[in-house]
This record gives structure tokens, C-alpha cells and sequence, in this order.
């Protein structure tokens, strides 16, 4: 979600050379970061099922919140340097929508959250005695439209909220990374899910429910958690890319000027 580039290393730079190359450090790190959030985020679930026999209170919703809140707010710093943390098959589209990613790079960041998700949810029936993962379910009386139009909404302003912190703060200048944009990304992350946690567990990721849906082999509404997701992030990405992106200054003597050219290296 947070631009990056990887300039050529000097050969009187100090300091080791990479292992692997930035592309595959940035699918790794796309692998361990989600990994590392939805192991957390559907922790955090497990952990309230562990303590309390009813979940569904506001108590156990505030906890849940503040948990997805924090575990997102990390997994993104963790990944900005390599791939810009992305954390969410979503954001990925979102920033291909904007041409922020190129097609085969987004692909690979796909697989790494996908498999990054199934690990998390794996590991969590493991330690927890086989216990399968409580994914997502549709609240009483919701019908599948209704969480279909959440998740649209809810991704679109977790997008957004990616767009004006993350990315279009680091078009200009010397394309340093915003120190507060994983604070805000996981706090609307946070507060979408008081706003929509009752309603429909509030994905906004489909590596967040892929992963948990998977190992507990439980798919019902499952697409909601991809289709909506998906309108909603890229939604946000055109809509942010085509009206309220700063445009670059056209070179003076180009008489037909491109806006938003692919750069040389993939965001």
C-alpha cells in the first residue's frame, strides 16, 4: 500500500548486499505480514471463545476491534521497506486500478497473502488443540446484499484512508513513507469493524477470510468477502486516481502529456 523503490547499491555503499532480489523480498514480506495479521486478528477471536462462553457482547466487539486495529497497524509497518505492505488482496487491486502495481506483481502479492492467511489460520487450530477458526458469518436477519454493500463501503474507506495517507502523500517530495499512515489505516480498520462487526464479522480483506474459511472448511457467503472487498477497494483507487490525486506537471514541450505513466519499478 506505501509506494517503495529499491535504488542500485553503490559499490562503496556499506553494508551487506540483499539475499534475494526486491521482487521476491517484497512477496516474502507480503507473506509474512499477513501471516503475522491474521494470525493476531483471528487470535484475538479465539482468545475471547477461550475465556468467555458468549462472544457477541460490545466488551468482546471493542476487544476484537482494537486487536485487528493493532495487528494491522504492524503488519504494515513491518512490510513497508519491501513491499509496501499491502496486507490485503483489496489494497492490491485498489493500487492496480490506480496502475500503482503492475498485473504480475500484483499476482504474486495475491498468493503470498493467500498462502500468508491459510498459515495463520493453520497454526492457530494447531496450538489451540484443533479448534477450527471461527471466519466470518452473516449477523441475524442480514441478508447476503446487505453485507455485500458493507464490505463495498467499509473497503472503500479503508482504501481511501490507504490512498490519502500512504500513497499519494509520497508522489511528491523525496517519496518518504508517512510516518502516521499505519496508525490510520489500522484505525479505520479498527473502527469499521465496531461499525460493522455485528452485521457481518467486517472482513474488508479476502485473505482474512480466506485463510480461516479454508482450514475450517466453512464457505457459506463466502464470496461476499471477495466481491465486495474488491468494488470497494477499487472504487476508492479510481475514484482517488482520477479526481483527487495531485496530477503531474505536464513537460513543457510535450504537446499531448500522460497522466500517471507506469513508473520504471513496480510500487
Amino acid at each position: 500500500m506505501l509506494p517503495t523503490r529499491f535504488p542500485t547499491r553503490g559499490a562503496d555503499d556499506a553494508g551487506p548486499e540483499p539475499l534475494l532480489p526486491g521482487a521476491s523480498r517484497a512477496v516474502l514480506s507480503e507473506f509474512v505480514a499477513t501471516a503475522v495479521f491474521v494470525f493476531a486478528a483471528e487470535g484475538s477471536v479465539y482468545g475471547l471463545w477461550k475465556m468467555f462462553t458468549d462472544t457477541g457482547t460490545p466488551g468482546g466487539l471493542l476487544v476484537v476491534a482494537v486487536a485487528h486495529a493493532l495487528a494491522l497497524a504492524a503488519a504494515v509497518s513491518l512490510a513497508i521497506d519491501a513491499s509496501g505492505g499491502h496486507v490485503n488482496p483489496a489494497v492490491t487491486f485498489g493500487l492496480l486500478v490506480g496502475r500503482r502495481i503492475s498485473f504480475a506483481r500484483a499476482v504474486l502479492y495475491w498468493a503470498a497473502q493467500l498462502l500468508g492467511a491459510v498459515l495463520a489460520a493453520a497454526l492457530l487450530r494447531l496450538v489451540s488443540g484443533g479448534v477450527r477458526p471461527m471466519g466470518f458469518a452473516l449477523g441475524h436477519g442480514i441478508h447476503e446484499r446487505h453485507a455485500l454493500l458493507l464490505e463495498v463501503v467499509m473497503t472503500f474507506g479503508l482504501m481511501y484512508t490507504v490512498y490519502a495517507t500512504a500513497v499519494d502523500r509520497s508522489r511528491g517530495g523525496n517519496g518518504n513513507v508517512s510516518a502516521i499512515a499505519p496508525i490510520a489505516i489500522g484505525f479505520v480498520l479498527g473502527a469499521n469493524i465496531l461499525a460493522g462487526g455485528p452485521f457481518d464479522g467486517a472482513a474488508m480483506n479476502p485473505a482474512r477470510a480466506f485463510g480461516p474459511a479454508l482450514v475450517g472448511w466453512s464457505w457459506r457467503h463466502h464470496w461476499v468477502y471477495w466481491v465486495g472487498p474488491l468494488i470497494g477497494a477499487g472504487l476508492a483507487g479510481a475514484l482517488y486516481e482520477s479526481v483527487v490525486a495531485e496530477q503531474p506537471e505536464p513537460p513543457a514541450a510535450a504537446a499531448t502529456p500522460t497522466r500517471l505513466p507506469l513508473p520504471a519499478e513496480d510500487y
